[in-house]
């Protein structure tokens, strides 16, 4: 990774930020196994609101195909199965009456390539968030330059630098999407 200078420092988090939140999001795609990442942050109405299930629920893997999960209060059992059933999420809910049994289907190749076009436009968000940050930073280094803060070499030194650190994330965006993209097809 490039040395960071001042001005990267600053949206260093920002830029860290943008992998953290496309891990997240690439982990609740389907890909065909069992990961409690699917549902932990699906939507169920209970107590007069809407709550992430992992918020209202205990959430296990069972085995390679099956997510437990285990409302801790049984009375919004119903409302879990509903918001399951509504999640388009090609789960085979079963109610055991303490818990559900959420299945997860066999991808056909059909399903497996519409989700590689899902995982396209969730790498090229991270993409254009990343150039956002980067717009934001090569801005304030030519702000600095012009009320003669930095010298004109130090603005280009700066702007390299920046240039760096941006394709060392992009690298890491690519890395992720080649990862998933390798659990999507692995049948």
């Amino acid at each position: 990774m490039a040395e960071t200078n001042q001005f990267i420092s600053k949206y260093k988090t920002e830029f860290d930020g943008v992998i953290e939140h496309l891990k997240k999001e690439l982990g609740s795609l389907r890909t065909g196994r069992a990961q409690s990442a699917l549902v932990d942050n699906l939507q169920v109405e209970a107590y007069g609101t809407r709550q992430a299930l992992k918020q209202i629920a205990g959430i296990s893997i069972q085995d390679s195909k099956t997510i437990s999960i285990e409302p801790w209060d049984k009375g919004i059992l119903k409302e879990v199965e509903k918001a399951l059933s509504a999640s388009n999420l090609g789960l085979s809910v079963i109610n055991l009456g303490g818990k559900i049994l959420a299945k997860v289907s066999m991808m056909t190749e059909e399903t497996r390539k519409e989700l590689l076009k899902v995982l396209g436009r969730m790498l090229e968000t991270g993409k254009i968030n990343i150039r956002q940050i980067r717009d934001k930073v090569k801005e304030e280094i030519l702000k600095a330059e012009k009320d003669k803060d930095i010298t004109q070499d130090d603005r280009y030194q700066y702007l390299a630098d920046l240039d760096n650190y941006v394709t060392e994330f992009n690298k890491k965006v690519e890395a992720i999407g080649e990862e998933k993209e390798t659990e999507i097809m692995t049948v």
